[in-house]
């Protein structure tokens, strides 16, 4: 049974560079701590190097030429290991999350999907790679040759079966204790080896197990097995919850829009990385910026910005009509949302979260008219919304009152492609059943507000409109044929300023032909009004 694992090297370190991918070519250290008692945690290869080591302090670490100094992130440290978590389940569904920078899989079965272990390993570091992260991965026929594998080896390792012994034999015993947190324990454990001269995992396991026992216990075996190969150690899979997050914490407030675009598409770059990976799409982008100073305006939950108050962050929600997954699309999105709706302040934080949704399969008819991409389509409405103001493009919703005129603009949303089963549609070949002819029957009404309501005189006869002239010249002018009414309503009863008013449908002799409108009578200004016209 092959295994997995997956490790990541100097892992606070990496989870900056993946943040800052400009700085993989220079040495780099993570500080930690208040000041003025910041001392250095980690560096990569480079920074080491250059004389930095661990618990060095940060003003000592400044007289090393060329080291760039970098705060310790626990946000950019949780997306990183998130990021990790989404590349192996992307493999396989039994994963265990051992630490923040160590992830074991099970590889069973994988073979007729992937190819043989060599070619799972390299396609795991290459989409590792893709999402930010240099890792090492090594596969082997047990859960502890493959995780000591990862930490003693660079790179891309495969350990084959029954020559753990051989492969691990060279690595020092200091890789036993990798990711141990008792560091006396470990420090006790190496001090030990060093004094009976034990430096290589081979030496290790050639120790008499009945001597090894006696003077380190239960312990000193277990280290045994572990540097011979031949652990017992079973998977303990885990199921952590979805969660798409990217933060930035800048070294330097951005002021202008292009800067910051920058830095979004790089996290949109890592995010929908992350979505591709486990076979998902972006249903809602949830956008917040962190104010260094000034006054930021506050969006309430329907998304209309509110006055200026004290509050130092800026958030921005964009709700996508159907899951989508283009990294350029959402960028052009924020762009154009961000432009409209500016924060007013410089940013010192930026935190973008993306909500997942399954992918919208989509087929169209033969016989149906291609409909624009989603992506264009949504691009296209934002540059609209952004010319004409925002609230002002999309869909129009009846409100559920009385009231005249009363709508809501909703947003767009592309009608579902109709399938030839739904009976909207004909056939292509033979002739439609009874039933399909009946729900193909659609009655279509259509009606034109006419804006600004047309004032009119009308002339009664019996109780009913007998005749209807604009006060404006050729606008409409005629005799009423046939009218229907009058009905009675009124707008929001529970609102000190209700209205009533009465409503006919009439049809007007026009030189044109018949007309065919909607007269209401305002009963509170007594006056009368064609608000609407069929066609």
């Amino acid at each position: 049974m092959p295994f997995a694992c997956i490790y990541v090297p100097d892992f606070p370190v990496e989870a900056i560079l993946r943040a800052e991918p400009e700085l993989r070519s220079k040495a780099v250290a993570v500080v930690e701590g208040k000041p003025p008692l910041e001392k250095i945690s980690g560096g990569n290869e480079d920074a080491r190097l250059t004389g930095i080591s661990i618990g060095m302090t940060k003003l000592q670490a400044e007289l090393c030429d060329d080291v760039v100094l970098r705060d310790r992130s626990e946000a950019q440290e949780t997306a990183a290991h998130q990021a990790l978590l989404d590349c192996a389940q992307s493999f396989s569904p039994r994963v265990e999350d051992l630490a923040a920078d160590t992830i074991l899989l099970d590889l069973s079965g994988l073979d007729k999907l992937f190819g043989p272990p060599s070619t799972i390993a390299r396609e795991i570091s290459q989409r590792a790679m893709g999402m930010g992260l240099q890792t090492n991965v090594a596969v082997a026929s047990t859960l502890e040759s493959a995780l000591l594998a990862a930490h003693g080896f660079s790179g891309v390792t495969v350990v084959p079966e029954g020559k753990e012994a051989e492969v691990l034999g060279g690595l020092p015993v200091s890789v036993l204790f990798a990711g141990e947190k008792d560091q006396e324990d470990t420090e006790e454990f190496l001090k030990t080896f060093s004094r009976w001269g034990i430096r290589k995992f081979r030496d290790l396991a050639a120790l008499p197990e009945v001597d090894l026992s006696e003077r380190l216990g239960q312990a000193g075996l277990n280290f045994q097995k572990m540097a011979s190969g031949s652990g017992t150690r079973n998977l303990v899979p885990s199921d952590p919850p979805l969660m798409f997050e990217e933060l930035m914490e800048l070294e330097y407030p951005i002021l202008l829009l292009e800067p910051l675009a920058f830095v979004l598409n790089r996290m949109i770059e890592h995010l929908c990385a992350r979505l591709q990976g486990r076979a998902l799409a972006a249903q809602e982008l949830h956008l917040e910026l962190t104010l260094e100073n000034g006054r930021a305006r506050p969006v309430f939950p329907n998304g209309e910005m509110g006055h200026p108050d004290n509050s130092q962050i800026f958030q921005r929600t964009l709700r996508l009509p159907v899951p989508l997954l283009d990294a350029k699309t959402f960028l052009t999105l924020l762009q154009l949302d961000l432009k409209s709706n500016p924060p007013g302040a410089p940013i010192a934080k930026v935190h973008l979260r993306i909500e997942p949704a399954k992918p919208r399969p989509a087929q169209n008819g033969l016989f149906m008219p291609a409909s624009p991409e989603p992506e264009k389509l949504e691009l296209t409405l934002a540059r609209i919304s952004g010319i004409v103001g925002e609230g002002r493009v999309g869909s129009p919703a009846l409100l559920n009152t009385n009231r005249r005129e009363a709508f809501e603009m909703r947003h767009f949303t592309p009608s579902q492609t109709r399938s030839w089963s739904d009976g909207r549609l004909a056939r292509p070949l033979g002739r439609a059943t009874p039933a399909v002819q009946n729900q193909t029957r659609e009655i279509v009404t259509a009606l034109r507000i006419l804006r600004p309501p047309i004032a009119v005189r009308v002339s009664h006869s019996k109780g009913q409109p007998s005749h209807v002239m604009s006060r404006k010249r050729k606008q409409i002018s005629g005799g009423i044929l046939w009218a229907a009414g009058p009905w009675r309503s009124s707008g929001d009863w529970w609102e000190q300023d209700a209205w009533v008013r009465d409503e006919w449908d009439i049809a007007v002799q026009e030189p044109e032909g018949i007309g065919f409108y909607r007269l209401i009578h305002d009963l509170l200004t007594s006056e009368w009004l064609l608000q609407g016209r069929y066609d």
